[in-house]
């Protein structure tokens, strides 16, 4: 299983030019201020700045007891 993805949508809240200044907004170095889902061609991943998304919680309640006897 792979931590990080190979092609990841570009987006200044994950670019290494960009600061953050609200929860939608960022400074970029070169084009100001932006919004956090936008993104220029001057893009440069950073994977410290992305948080992966959480993985989804496994469902139980389907499952008998009959499903873990021997």
């Amino acid at each position: 299983m792979a931590l990080f993805q190979k092609k990841i949508e570009p987006r200044c809240v994950y670019c290494t030019r960009s600061r953050p200044l609200d929860e939608e907004q960022v400074v970029c170095d070169k084009k100001g201020v932006m919004s956090a889902g936008s993104h220029c061609r001057s893009f440069r991943y950073d994977p410290l700045k992305r948080v992966p998304p959480r993985p989804a919680k496994a469902d139980f309640s389907a499952l008998k007891d009959e499903d873990f006897q021997i």
